[in-house]
């Protein structure tokens, strides 16, 4: 990876370096591109992280570790990833559960769980190898401009404004991307009014690989299994209760969440620094304009319910550089031509409906107080126990093989030879 900026038109500019873009730069590396990746914060020089990689967990799907696989760059994360053997989902006052059990489908795990700051690191050490991505931080992408065939990437670096002229634009800079607004690709947003606390605890019992899914009248507790024995949380509460909360002292903060949560992992011993974010579901309408296409957050964010969200995004990114690698396979060696971003968008709005409908009814479903819905829940929790094919089901969407799989996601390389 290179820090110098060219004069030359790229092949792609990437706009933003997080964990969707950054995978990016490194899927597309072995097709020879010249690409050039615009990220707001530097990476810390020796270190393999980077800053803006913080301490929140996220699940991996088994098809996001494949990506991981198959870009070589899950060798740098796997020793902190931690598996889940098994899901645990309950109602807080109800009889019904469900259970899936990775062996009984069949599978090592049904997904990992890891620091954001693990993954992002990794995937940096990846592009320290790759001499075909050029790095232009700290640096932001501010807007984008058609010019003849070419799309120019408007940039603010030290002050001063750049222009980067690329055949494709990549959008990756976050739900409130200003690249994707500037080029007239609207976005929608419902709030539904819940804050998300974020925050590590230690537990009496060990976890044994289990994440737990508990909704209360309140909001959804999800816990998933760390490393060292540790556990990580998203606790979701209403905007004023997220606040009382996160004012608690320790020991009071542990002794509502252990009321709320149960004693399934013992006492709840010890929690760490606390975080917490607005919780929302934001889809774009389309997720390509001319010469530019949209991935990750910058295309959809939804609520952490399912744990679907980065793993979604990653499928952007290995779809944008499926096409891009057929098309050039093909002949076609431009990769933002029309028709290959056509094939990207109908992939993609096909995956993004499917699992925004799946993750926004269980919200739906789950938020109700309404007495009716909480039975339908309980009833329906104990159905999808007593019920195989649902179960399996479910872990084939955990390991992200609900539609087309990107070749990355089943382990196939793009490029034959690498």
């Amino acid at each position: 990876m290179n820090s110098t900026l060219s004069a030359q038109p790229y092949d792609l500019a990437i706009a933003g370096g997080g964990l969707v873009g950054a995978s990016l730069a490194l899927a597309l590396a072995p097709l020879g591109l010249r690409i050039a990746l615009v990220e707001g914060v530097a990476p810390v020089a020796g270190s393999g992280e980077h800053p803006s990689f913080d301490e929140r967990t996220t699940a991996l799907a088994n098809g996001t570790v494949r990506v991981f696989r198959s870009l070589d760059v899950w060798r740098h994360m796997e020793r902190e990833a931690m598996p889940i053997r098994r899901i645990h989902v309950s109602e807080q006052g109800r009889f019904g559960t469900a259970r899936i059990d990775a062996a009984e489908q069949g599978l090592e795990a049904l997904g990992y769980v890891l620091p954001n700051r693990v993954i992002g690191a990794g995937l940096w050490e990846g592009l320290r190898a790759c001499p075909g991505v050029e790095l232009i931080a700290p640096a932001r992408a501010v807007g984008s401009e058609l010019a003849g065939d070419l799309r120019v990437l408007v940039v603010e670096r030290d002050g001063a404004e750049q222009r980067i002229a690329a055949r494709l634009v990549v959008a990756a800079d976050g739900a409130r991307s200003l690249v994707r607004e500037q080029a007239g690709i609207e976005s929608d947003h419902w709030a539904y009014g819940q804050t998300a606390i974020i925050a590590t605890i230690t537990t009496q019992r060990f976890h044994a690989h289990v994440a737990y899914e508990r909704f209360t009248p309140e909001g959804p507790i999800a816990v998933l299994p760390l490393a060292e024995g540790r556990s990580g949380i998203v606790w979701t509460r209403r905007p004023e209760e997220a606040e009382r909360l996160l004012a608690l002292g320790d020991e009071e903060f542990l002794a509502e969440f252990q009321r709320t949560f149960g004693f399934r992992l013992g006492r709840i011993l010890k929690v760490g620094a606390r975080h917490s974010y607005e919780l929302g579901l934001a889809r774009t309408a389309r997720h390509v304009a001319e010469r530019l296409a949209v991935v990750g957050n910058a295309a959809q964010s939804m609520h952490p319910i399912a744990g679907q969200g980065f793993n979604l995004g990653l499928r952007d990114a290995a779809s944008l550089a499926e096409v891009i690698a057929d098309a050039s396979a093909a002949g076609q060696r431009d990769p933002g031509a029309r028709e290959t971003l056509a094939a990207y968008a109908k992939w993609r709005e096909e995956d993004q409906g499917r699992i925004v409908a799946f993750t926004d009814g269980l919200v739906r479903l789950f938020g109700s107080p309404l007495g009716l819905a909480r039975g339908l829940r309980s009833a329906g929790l104990l159905a999808f126990d007593a019920f195989p094919p649902a179960k399996a089901a479910m872990a084939r969407l955990s390991v992200g093989a609900a539609g087309r799989v990107p070749r990355l996601a089943r382990g196939v390389p793009l490029v034959t030879g690498h």
